[in-house]
């Protein structure tokens, strides 16, 4: 008896000895945002921006003869002011306010106001139209109240955000939400918007979204709205990004951006499959600048970047994002998979001309098909690549290789492969006939099939389903 009692004994604290995973416990909804709203409140700021007007952009003067001729003289030479009102916040004691470029574009004059009343003229220190930043700073001559950047990439979606702002001139109005999704797009090169259902209008534009925390997880700059009124989609521009370029305007009064001289695509669902991804990320290298930074690294079309630097490329948009942000000369590496070979490639990255554009894609005709003759493989009908053919179906001089002209809409090619484009590899093995190309499709075993593309001298990698 004894001896089961002491079995049952060491059962029982054997149990008691095992670690319970606990819950997973969500964040409980604060009591209020009261001792948020004092704490931070006083270095958010009203920006009025005001622009003068010439004569011929203001009122029409009277007609000569008019009974009210004699008031061209009192109203024609005035000279007329446009206003705006906007958001903005301090960063730094000596008066440094972040708002959006499109408050205050084409100002002539800018003031900004305290909660508290008292009111500044600012100066431009710098803007940047393509994140819609600017930076100002304030004519003071003693220290001003201020509040930091937050590390935006740790913002999770269900997270409280509260926002502080100049809504419809309705000067030190508080909205709160939740982030309700990361990574938005509006059509921007750099976009990576944080999504919110905080209540912005029109007046909230360069206004903080601040975290529990105290600190500026964002920049309030878009909403989605067909009534242009809020309806719960807000857009930010987060933390990280902006603090990169707002740091550059202060410093240098304009952006310097990063370059690789690569632009690059997608990652397909299809694509991931074939390169044995559980997932789709990472970016495909579809064309090389001959002069640009990445010509002498070693990189080459067709190759799938999947890590800048050692950090994890998301997708295509986050690798143009991650060079632009890149300090200019230094030296980073790609980690890529070539011909289903991992690598690592060094290079130095340059300097962004504004006017480039990183994500430069061929325009490609639309063209008549021809008949097929029986050249049909996958969806997709070959011709032949001669001088005729180069010249109707405007053929890049560099392409070498089998030429499209034309594609089933009802097969997975429809859509990813246009007549005029000229098959340059199969899985990575060069095609000069549609024998080969056959050849290879035949023998892949009946997963997605590689094709290895030249568009307008753009590369363009494409994994297509039999």
């Amino acid at each position: 008896m004894m001896q089961r009692f002491l079995v049952l004994t060491t059962f029982l604290a054997a149990l008691l000895s095992v670690a319970v995973t606990p819950a997973l416990q969500a964040h409980p909804a604060p009591d209020g945002f009261a001792d948020l709203a004092e704490r931070l409140s006083p270095a958010v700021v009203n920006i009025s921006a005001a622009q003068r007007l010439d004569s011929e952009d203001g009122l029409p003067e009277f007609p000569e003869g008019s009974p009210l001729e004699r008031f061209n003289d009192i109203f024609g030479n005035a000279p007329r002011i446009a206003n705006s009102l906007g958001s903005g916040f301090i960063i730094d004691p000596s008066g440094l306010v972040v708002t959006n470029n499109h408050v205050i574009d084409g100002a002539d004059e800018v003031e900004v106001s305290l909660p508290d009343g008292r009111a500044f003229r600012a100066e431009v220190v710098g803007i940047d139209s393509v994140t819609d930043l600017a930076v100002l700073r304030m004519d003071v001559d003693e220290p001003m109240p201020f509040v930091a950047f937050a590390d935006s990439d740790s913002a999770r979606v269900g997270d409280w955000v509260i926002a502080i702002g100049n809504p419809f001139g309705l000067g030190g109005t508080l909205t709160a939400g939740v982030v309700s999704a990361r990574g938005r797009e509006a059509g921007g090169r750099y976009d990576d918007y944080i999504q919110t259902d905080v209540a912005i209008n029109t007046g909230n534009s360069g206004g903080p979204l601040f975290n529990m925390d105290g600190e500026v997880v964002g920049v309030n700059t878009l909403i989605l709205s067909p009534t242009g009124a809020s309806v719960g989609i807000s857009l930010s521009i987060p933390a990280n990004l902006a603090e990169v370029v707002v740091n550059q305007l202060v410093e240098f009064g304009e952006t310097r951006r990063g370059w690789l001289g690569v632009s690059v695509l997608r990652v397909t669902p299809e694509m991931a499959e074939s390169f044995d991804l559980a997932t789709p990320y990472g970016a495909i290298v579809s064309r090389i600048e001959e002069d640009g930074p990445a010509a002498a690294s070693g990189l080459r079309n067709g190759d799938l970047v999947l890590q800048f630097d050692g950090r994890r490329v998301r997708d295509s948009r986050s690798f143009q994002r991650m060079a632009a942000e890149t300090e200019i000369g230094r030296e980073i590496e790609l980690d890529i998979i070539r011909r289903d070979r991992p690598m690592t490639i060094s290079l130095t990255v340059g300097a962004l001309s504004e006017g480039g554009d990183e994500d430069a894609t061929a325009n490609a005709a639309v063209i008549a098909p021809t008949p097929t003759n029986g050249n049909e493989v996958m969806g997709m009908t070959f011709g032949t690549l001669d001088t005729a053919s180069r010249r109707r179906f405007r053929v890049h001089p560099d392409a070498e290789g089998v030429l499209v002209t034309e594609v089933d809409p009802t097969s997975d090619a429809a859509g990813k492969v246009r007549p005029g484009d000229v098959i340059e590899e199969v899985e990575f093995a060069r095609v000069d006939s549609v024998a080969a190309i056959r050849e290879i499709v035949d023998g892949h075993g009946g997963g997605p099939v590689r094709f290895q593309i030249n568009r307008g001298g753009q590369y363009v990698l494409q994994s297509i389903r039999p």
